[in-house]
């Protein structure tokens, strides 16, 4: 929108009135000028005050002074922001919300000038919140969850996060191209996919940019990208795709593997715990306790400590057959062999009728029973809350171009053949491309996360792409700007029953603007008061915390650093797909979502390997 201004007052009726009138003028625009700046020195003075930059300074973060915006709140209605990105961006709204303003999920720290806007050729919506007053020149984008379609900036994992918790840092958030449509019909429309896979980020990152850059009068210095879930696959798709537009990168728990994930690692939950003959769940969620119980009674204290989390899941080795009713046991307190086995399937993860694993091997790590209620029905009637993320892949999501939205979950086939049919999508919707040495020759940093209990997403994926990264970049290269976390007890994207509030965005932004590497992350258990009840210190992959043997294992500072076996089976059908060059880059032309480029992964496709007990090797090339 542009404003339109009038001619102002009638013109003087004499030249040597209009001289002097104009003299007036000069006079008077030169004075506010000289009182506007002198008002502008004097505000950030009180604001370095108010914000002082010595905590920042001490985490690592650099001391930036304070700026006042250049211009207007409302005046940002009227930018031209011609050529930004590639499409038209409008902006719709501008306004001032006061601090304590709720927007979303989110309480306004400080008061900001709200920015709503569209960027074409699609429909996709943004939001820009700059604060008004105290802006310490940084930005950060947040990712979206789930297949978005809403609005919300919220930072995840940021609990004390300075800039973001007093409001000095500006703050933008897409909808990734569409609004609602949960079940995938938005997919239709090819710009809404175009938008959803990769370009909304993009264009947001850029548009916001330029707003920034006109409303404070200078680019931001340093600049961000946070999100967990969908919004780990845009963090990543965009160190992957755009690495010239973010300094540091955290994401948390990312579904980069996005067909695979939600096609037929989600669909194996439901479809593993079916009764063939009967169509009703077998393994209910009223055993999910007994379950977790007997996990924790196997595998709490391999890690020197029993404090009702599983640390070490992956030297876990845990049999559900140890479970099975005894004759005459009450079916309360036991399984039953179908139950064991359902258990066992949910664990391990997808695989065809022959052994081949169709996804990473440890679907769901053990610890993470509590859980599966996600997926495990109350009733055997169901339904499972998997089959909610698998649908809008099954009928929209699965293809480049048509739908079926006459499929059904029984139509999801759990064979080789199906997954090589449905995979192709990945080139423009995945985001597992292992080679970041643009990102990391430009200065980008990269702070990967994921909690060992995720019920969504499993944390071999990440711990797959990581790997993927060292054996592709070298792991000294890769450790010089990427750094990966597990956390023990935290569920998907938080919650859980370990310590479960950390701050991930401090020791990036710190690693960005000062080079100080990542060491240990404490994560803490909080309770309603506000008081943390248990501290303990998480540190790089593969690094794990080890008890000392004194003090309380509530407190961080009685754990150290240790190394343990690390080494993972990451051998399944599709590790191809962790590779580099595959991205094809794609055009909304009509209803047709057209797509060229990448090397169709064609020098690193595996041929089908059977598996027995669990380990196995490829055996050539496609």
């Amino acid at each position: 929108m542009r404003a339109i201004c009038n001619a102002g007052p009638l013109a003087p009726s004499s030249p040597a009135a209009a001289r002097a009138g104009g003299l007036a003028a000069l006079i008077r625009h030169r004075l506010m000028r000289h009182v506007l700046t002198t008002f502008a020195a004097l505000v950030s003075l009180l604001t370095a005050l108010v914000f002082p930059s010595g905590a920042q300074a001490a985490s690592g973060l650099a001391s930036l002074p304070a700026v006042m915006p250049a211009m207007t709140c409302a005046a940002v209605a009227s930018l031209d922001l011609t050529g930004v990105t590639d499409g038209t961006v409008t902006i719709t709204s501008a306004v001032v919300l006061p601090a304590g303003t709720v927007v979303g999920n989110r309480t306004l720290p400080a008061a900001m000038c709200d920015v709503k806007g569209t960027i074409g050729p699609g429909a996709s919506l943004f939001e820009l919140q700059l604060p008004t007053q105290g802006w310490t020149q940084r930005y950060l984008q947040t990712g979206c969850g789930g297949l978005c379609g809403n609005l919300s900036i919220n930072a995840p994992m940021a609990s004390t996060c300075v800039p973001v918790t007093n409001g000095q840092i500006a703050m933008s958030a897409t909808d990734m191209g569409h609004e609602g449509g949960n079940d995938g019909s938005w997919a239709l429309d090819p710009k809404a996919k175009l938008d959803f896979a990769y370009r909304a980020e993009h264009a947001t990152a850029q548009v916001s940019k330029a707003i920034i850059n006109k409303f404070y009068a200078r680019p931001a210095k340093y600049a961000y990208f946070d999100g967990c879930s969908d919004g780990g696959r845009e963090a990543l798709m965009e160190a992957q795709r755009f690495p010239d537009d973010f300094d540091g990168i955290a994401a948390g728990a990312p579904a980069n593997d996005l067909i695979v994930q939600n096609t037929f690692h989600h669909g194996w939950a439901a479809a593993a715990n079916i009764d063939p003959k009967t169509g009703k769940y077998i393994l209910l969620a009223g055993k999910l306790p007994l379950i977790h119980a007997a996990v924790l009674k196997a595998c709490d204290s391999i890690d020197g400590v029993t404090d009702g989390v599983v640390d070490r899941p992956q030297a876990c080795r845990f049999d559900p057959s140890t479970l099975l009713c005894a004759q005459g046991q009450a079916a309360a307190t036991c399984l039953s062999a179908a139950e064991a086995a359902v258990v066992r399937k949910i664990h391990d993860g997808a695989t065809d009728a022959g052994g081949a694993r169709l996804e990473p091997y440890v679907s769901r790590e053990w610890g993470s029973e509590l859980n599966w209620s996600l997926f495990v029905p109350a009733t055997d009637a169901g339904p499972s809350g998997s089959i909610n993320f698998v649908m809008p892949f099954l009928q929209y999501l699965d293809y480049f171009n048509g739908t079926n939205t006459a499929a059904t979950f029984g139509d999801l086939k759990f064979t080789i053949d199906n997954f090589l049919k449905t995979v192709p999508v990945s080139k423009y919707l995945a985001a597992t491309d292992p080679d970041l040495q643009p990102f990391e020759r430009r200065g980008g940093k990269l702070l990967l996360w994921h909690g060992l209990e995720d019920q969504h997403i499993s944390p071999r994926s990440t711990i797959e792409y990581y790997t993927q990264m060292k054996n592709v970049m070298g792991s000294e290269r890769v450790d010089s700007f990427a750094k990966l976390y597990l956390f023990p007890g935290v569920a998907h994207c938080g919650g859980g029953d370990g310590p479960n509030t950390f701050d991930v965005l401090t020791p990036l932004m710190s690693w960005a603007e000062s080079g100080a590497k990542p060491g240990n992350i404490v994560a803490s258990i909080v309770d309603s008061t506000g008081q943390a009840t248990r501290t303990r210190p998480v540190f790089p992959y593969p690094a794990v915390a080890r008890y000392t043997g004194s003090g309380s294992t509530d407190d961080a500072a009685n754990f150290v650093l240790a190394q343990e076996d690390a080494r993972v089976d990451l051998n399944w059908i599709g590790e191809w797909l962790y590779s580099p060059g595959y991205e094809a880059w794609c055009q909304a032309q009509g209803s047709q979502l057209n797509c060229t480029g990448g090397n169709n992964w064609s020098s690193y496709r595996k041929t089908p390997v059977r598996w027995d007990g669990g380990e196995g090797q490829s055996n050539g090339r496609l």
